[in-house]
């Protein structure tokens, strides 16, 4: 492989990954609190994608600047994920919090079902994207290899705004330290105060947020059609199971080595990209079964 294919590879592999770490990162999220692994994360993806797409395609016609579609579509992505989890926690999830484990990730999968079919009811069997906005933003020149801004910068950028900030949200705020001591102990937290309930409903609005936002960084690059969602969702459980259950800096690490090592079989073995990710998760685990950053002292984000 010349310079060439691996600095596309790389690049690739890259944008790839942040729009992988969007998903896994709001995975993590409901893991962590919950301890289930929610299956209809991936209808936050696929819906935060059909509606910046939408809203994307409305303003075109109105001489929009490239500014106002960007806010635009990260705005409606926002807005949309964040309703989405929080209806799905508070009509749904708060019932069956005390249920079995498989119960709830039953419950999930058949959330998941029902927004699939709302949103094929909603935009129906069309593709759809949002490739103008990616194309007005420009190109740049990178060793002799020309890439789009989009891909190169802005993605990638809007991901590690996104795990800085959720990092400062955990550490230093009084919302993110309540998330955390629910997360180590729930009833202990409780005791002393904390509203259980409420914590819950802000992480899984939070964590649809940043599933929908990946939904919307990733249509201006890709095309959406029915069962987009799927796929995303899954690969994004090869790498919280890489990265170890509630491991937010393991699974930015899990999504980089995922998504290199999905572009570099891309442009050398083809015939391995889909099954790349799960080879890598598999090997992982055979290893280490908690994953590679999970620790034995008490489960933390």
């Amino acid at each position: 492989m010349n310079l060439h294919l691996l600095l596309l590879a790389a690049v690739d592999g890259l944008s790839y990954a942040s729009l992988l770490f969007m998903i896994a990162l709001g995975l993590t999220l409901i893991c962590g609190v919950f301890g289930v692994i929610n299956v209809a994360h991936g209808s936050f993806y696929a819906f935060g994608g059909y509606s910046a797409a939408t809203v994307v395609a409305w303003l075109l016609p109105r001489d929009a600047s490239t500014a106002v579609l960007l806010l635009a579509l990260l705005g409606t992505a926002v807005l949309v994920g964040g309703v989405l989890g929080a209806a799905l926690e508070k009509g749904l999830m708060r019932r069956f919090q005390d249920r079995d484990p498989v119960l709830q990730l039953l419950v999930t999968f058949a959330a998941f079902m029902i927004l699939e079919n709302l949103q094929r009811m909603i935009w129906g069997a069309t593709p759809v994207n949002a490739g103008e906005l990616a194309s007005r933003m420009g190109t740049i020149e990178l060793l002799g290899v020309t890439f789009m801004k989009y891909q190169l910068l802005m993605v990638p950028g809007i991901a590690l705004v996104s795990f800085a900030g959720l990092q400062c949200l955990l550490r230093y705020s009084v919302a993110g330290r309540k998330l955390v001591a629910v997360i180590h102990h729930r009833e202990v937290a409780t005791a002393l105060g904390i509203d259980a309930a409420r914590v819950g409903l802000m992480t899984f609005a939070l964590a649809g947020a940043l599933g929908a936002v990946g939904g919307a960084l990733a249509v201006p690059m890709t095309t959406f059609v029915p069962g987009v969602a799927a796929d995303m969702v899954v690969t994004s459980f090869a790498v919280i199971a890489t990265a170890g259950l509630g491991q937010i800096t393991g699974a930015l690490i899990a999504s980089i080595l995922i998504g290199l090592a999905r572009a570099l079989a891309i442009y050398t073995f083809p015939e391995l990209e889909v099954v790349m990710p799960y080879l890598m998760m598999v090997v992982v685990l055979l290893l280490r079964p908690s994953g590679l950053f999970t620790v034995a002292a008490a489960r933390r984000i």
